[in-house]
């Protein structure tokens, strides 16, 4: 009796365990690091997810407290590893298998400093020419915002007085306020060199050059990895498999990103009219996926989005 007693709690505490575990994955917490094409790539997986029955909670962070909150299990999902530049921000973190690397969710990428093509035109064509430009540039070079990991490098080149960069100063700012001051800039003709990358309609709206000389940092053509918190894929196999589904393109998110920036339209209207218009790309990511009960997670995705 002691034994059948002993068994059947130990049966209990399995399920219960078990019943915990499908709980915590009911809700999937992400991190939007507030840039454009961060924004749309977890748009698109969000909707995905709330139409396969998961709830969804997306925090909008900065990249250094997205790394500190997914190894404090805060956070579990992050679409926006761009490397190798975040390579020193995330190395600690994946070495000690505290986030994990799931995919690569985008290829061809770029950022580095970018000038107007007129600038470049002048001779502005790599690092070590812009302190040669410094009374154009007004001694400054636009970044994005405060903490980011680019921003840091450049601020470094700065104090260290690197490439004759020393009286130069990085302006931080929003990803919409550096690109306000690179548009007022290409509208008077004046040089300007500011953090540009690929995927992002700033490709399209200027005509612009990117800077040789920062690859040590920037590398070349990048990717952007999609991580998570320790142990999350194991624990949530559905939604990790998702995860290792989900692959983006530059066409995609330039075209959505667009939407978003130059035409006001809404984050969550723009991926899901996108998504709509191409339903091929959305259901090639549900082989295999069910929703959170248990059942076709293809057929209820196009049953909720509308594909």
């Amino acid at each position: 009796m002691k034994r059948f007693s002993l068994a059947m709690t130990g049966a209990l505490a399995l399920s219960l365990a078990s019943s915990a575990a499908y709980a915590a994955c009911d809700e999937v917490v992400m991190s939007d690091v507030g840039w454009t094409d961060i924004t749309t790539t977890t748009s698109t997986v969000k909707q995905v997810l709330q139409a396969l029955g998961y709830e969804v909670d997306v925090k909008v962070l900065s990249v250094p407290v997205t790394f500190a909150s997914l190894e404090k299990d805060d956070v579990d999902v992050f679409l926006g590893n761009w490397m190798p530049a975040q390579t020193g921000a995330i190395g600690p973190y994946l070495e000690s298998g505290e986030i994990e690397d799931v995919a690569v969710n985008l290829e061809g990428t770029k950022y580095t400093l970018a000038v107007p093509t007129y600038t470049y035109e002048k001779g502005l064509k790599s690092f070590a020419d812009i302190a040669k430009f410094q009374d154009e540039l007004e001694g400054k070079i636009y970044g994005i915002e405060p903490g980011n990991e680019g921003n840091d490098y450049l601020v470094g080149l700065t104090e260290e007085n690197k490439m004759g960069l020393g009286d130069f100063e990085v302006v931080e700012s929003s990803e919409q306020g550096m690109l306000a001051q690179v548009g007022r800039a290409v509208k008077a003709e004046k040089d300007v060199v500011f953090l540009g990358w690929e995927p992002h309609p700033m490709n399209a709206n200027y005509d612009l050059k990117y800077l040789t000389g920062g690859e040590d940092f920037f590398g070349g053509e990048g990717v952007v990895h999609t991580v998570t918190r320790k142990g999350y894929v194991e624990e949530c196999p559905n939604v990790g498999q998702l995860l290792k589904n989900v692959k983006f393109s530059l066409e995609m998110e330039n075209e959505i990103m667009g939407r978003i920036l130059d035409e006001g339209v809404e984050a969550d209207k723009a991926t899901l009219e996108w998504m709509q218009a191409n339903p091929e790309t959305v259901l090639g990511w549900l082989e295999g996926i069910e929703t959170r009960d248990g059942k076709d997670g293809t057929e209820a995705v196009k049953a909720e989005l509308k594909l």
